[in-house]
């Protein structure tokens, strides 16, 4: 199975690169997984609703050009799940075809193109994370989710 994450933007500090590592590692074991970091569009210190319109636009072409696969976009209006429904539903998506793809858009979002492209819109809470510790948080999910389908000890 190819997991590929696409984010938009780094991890910038090292405690949050170190985490997704860990993850990135122990996954290793199930899949691999393939990192795709794109740069955030750049924006004014005060953007207009219009300057942040096409900066999301534009990173949304630069994400759409990597997607394959069945796609898993995180967006505030998608549906959360619990970490056995996301197994689940990695499981069926790793039956269907050969990779996955997860998205993790900018501090101001995802284009509508790439919420459209999905198959997928997932919601990891009604709270708000930053996009650098969406990606730890997702990572842990992915691994959790393995050790779900494979009776792991991890999940308790």
């Amino acid at each position: 199975m190819h997991l590929r994450m696409i984010t938009v933007g780094k991890l910038k500090e090292k405690w949050l690169r170190d985490g997704y590592e860990e993850y990135a590692k122990r996954l290793g074991r199930y899949c691999r997984l393939e990192l795709i970091e794109l740069p955030e569009a750049r924006l004014p210190e005060h953007p207009s609703g219009g300057e942040i319109a096409c900066a999301l636009e534009s990173e949304g072409k630069e994400i759409l050009k990597r997607c394959e696969g069945k796609v898993i976009a995180l967006c505030i209006e998608g549906k959360p799940c619990s970490s056995e429904q996301l197994a689940q539903k990695i499981e069926a998506f790793a039956q269907q075809c050969g990779t996955i793809c997860f998205i993790i858009g900018s501090s101001f979002g995802l284009h509508e193109s790439v919420k459209q492209r999905a198959d997928f819109r997932l919601s990891m809470s009604p709270m708000t994370f930053t996009h650098q510790i969406a990606r730890v948080l997702l990572s842990e999910q992915i691994y959790r989710a393995y050790q779900i389908m494979t009776g792991g000890k991890y999940h308790k």
